[in-house]
């Protein structure tokens, strides 16, 4: 039975999807901040999914030594964008695309530029989700979400972050920055792949 779940990040617009994606789930949900683990893991895996194995489980450790949390299972995604026309660029390194300082307006921008007039058919993209689980008796699980859509013409919408301004939903003729939290969350990335480990986890 899961007891406490840490979810390894600081974003909080991460933990507030995190936490109503999760909200069903009865379990109390801390964010890595919020249960005291200051640890910078050092992502540099090859793949999303070794990315969020390597940190979920560093974050682990570090629980396993806080009062408290000795029996939390430890949540961590790595996720990212994928352009089919830039070789699937930035993916992995899509925090880190043009520094990690970097406005999302200036990357997105440069996204744009670098696109230019490609045709609608040619601007396929994808967000990727993978989302890694350390329990405490060393055991570990991973699942990957994805949500399909194409890279629009312009910076669109106030609802989300990062890359979702630039992100177009042709079924929806909009971007994920205009569609609704709760809408967002139904088709994400983040939330598929969230809804696939509430699933490994309501097992244990």
């Amino acid at each position: 039975m899961v007891k406490k779940i840490i979810f390894a990040t600081g974003n909080e617009h991460k933990m507030a999807e995190v936490r109503m994606i999760l909200e069903d789930i009865g379990v109390e949900i801390f964010s890595q901040r919020e249960a005291g683990i200051e640890a910078e893991v050092v992502e540099d895996g090859t793949t999303f999914e070794e990315n969020a194995l390597i940190k979920a489980k560093e974050i682990a450790k570090e629980a396993g030594k806080m009062p408290g949390f000795e029996d939390a299972v430890v949540l961590a995604d790595d996720s990212g964008l994928e352009i089919d026309y830039l070789n699937k660029e930035p993916g992995i390194y899509s925090a880190r695309y043009m520094g990690e300082n970097t406005s999302y307006d200036i990357k997105n921008q440069a996204l744009l530029d670098r696109l230019g007039k490609a045709p609608d058919e040619q601007r396929t993209a994808r967000f990727v989700c993978a989302i890694a689980a350390a329990f405490p008796d060393g055991s570990s699980e991973v699942v990957r979400g994805t949500m399909e859509g194409i890279i629009g013409r312009e910076i669109v919408g106030e609802n989300g972050f990062g890359y979702d301004p630039i992100f177009f939903l042709p079924e929806f003729g909009c971007t994920s920055a205009q569609l609704t939290p709760e809408k967002k969350n139904e088709l994400s990335h983040r939330g598929e792949g969230l809804r696939k480990m509430r699933t490994i986890l309501e097992k244990r």
